[in-house]
């Protein structure tokens, strides 16, 4: 577009240079933070903007959120470089290890002070359903809310503990399935739209604080071993400074009464430093889920599926040799089961 009006008004040639310098640097000035859409942009909005604010007042630069309707396009909009940093469940912070550019740099603390927080599944308080037993027994007659597709709680973990270890196949075992964010599974239980769906115990948590008289209608069946607490990534290739800048923000934000009072909506207490191991037990548990639905594809032949499940089977073994070294090197009193207790099937 400047080159365009260089031609068309016949500027001088330094005067475009200026303009585009310009817009490099008003670009320098804005950071851009992707969030993860566990519900409705409008309900994010308001509990995200005061801690964005202090992040741009501490950063000395503009810090503008990018709400997307599902995790792909978060994950998209890092690949593209359209944001620097985001708010990831494990599952999705993977891919964007992975196919992002993204790199882990802390953790999310909650302000439970539990390490984590477990998936679940949801039926109305008025079903006959009880029991996850009771759930899949029943498949064929139910409409379930699964998750969106890169969501660690609402999709992977549910996908290996649930189905893959059953032998089922979520996508065909029921009547009709949905793919849909937390709060839009929570509700449309609550309203009878589906008869059972994925949710999470942070999501419960909220909802009992949103929508008190929603959360009543809901009756937990299943809930998963736990899984670690969310990670913040950024891009590898932001520069050292903004890097460094961001450290000293994260890490020691919520040490005033202010800052708390900004984090408890969040739900959330605290950050710690972290980096890309943070996700080799998902990666275990992606794994798994892997083998259990190979296993279980009658599609394959006999030797295809030994290959396969020989292929992966070397893949968790070097997963696991990666975990105890790591728990190999970590002080004694700084080791714990919990972070690894959703890769325990294995």
């Amino acid at each position: 577009m400047i080159l365009a009006s260089v031609r068309r008004f016949t500027l001088p040639l330094i005067a475009g240079f200026g303009l585009v310098a310009s817009a490099q640097l008003a670009a320098a000035d804005t950071l851009k933070f992707g969030i993860i859409s566990t519900e409705s942009s409008q309900n994010q909005q308001p509990l995200w903007q005061p801690f964005l604010d202090d992040m741009s007042a501490s950063l000395g630069m503009e810090v503008e959120p990018f709400f997307a309707t599902d995790y792909a396009a978060v994950i998209q909009a890092m690949r593209f470089d359209q944001i620097d940093l985001a708010w990831y469940g494990n599952k999705s912070a993977m891919e964007a290890v992975d196919r992002a550019g993204g790199e882990v740099f802390a953790q999310t603390i909650p302000e439970s002070g539990q390490p984590g927080y477990w998936s679940l599944m949801i039926v109305h308080q008025d079903s006959d359903l009880h029991s996850i037993d009771d759930v899949l027994a029943n498949a064929s007659g139910l409409v379930f809310g699964n998750g969106d597709p890169n969501s660690t709680s609402g999709y992977l973990v549910p996908g290996y503990y649930v189905f893959a270890e059953n032998g089922i196949d979520a996508s065909t075992a029921f009547k009709r399935t949905l793919n849909s964010s937390h709060e839009t599974n929570a509700l449309s239980v609550a309203n009878r739209q589906v008869d059972v769906a994925t949710f999470n115990s942070e999501g419960m948590e909220r909802l009992e604080i949103t929508a008190p008289e929603k959360a009543e209608q809901l009756r937990v069946v299943w809930k998963s071993p736990l899984i670690p607490s969310d990670p913040l990534v950024w891009r590898t290739n932001l520069p050292e400074e903004t890097k460094e800048n961001l450290r000293n923000f994260f890490f020691n934000y919520g040490e005033t009464d202010a800052e708390q009072a900004i984090l408890t909506p969040l739900q959330w207490d605290h950050f710690e430093a972290s980096n890309n191991d943070a996700l080799l037990p998902i990666r275990q548990l992606a794994l798994f889920k892997k083998r259990a639905d190979v296993a279980n594809n009658d599609r394959l032949s006999d030797a295809d599926r030994e290959a396969q499940i020989a292929e992966l089977d070397a893949q968790l073994e070097a997963l696991n040799a990666r975990l105890q070294a790591l728990e190999g090197a970590m002080p004694e009193d700084a080791e714990s089961e919990d972070v690894h207790a959703v890769a325990s099937a294995g």
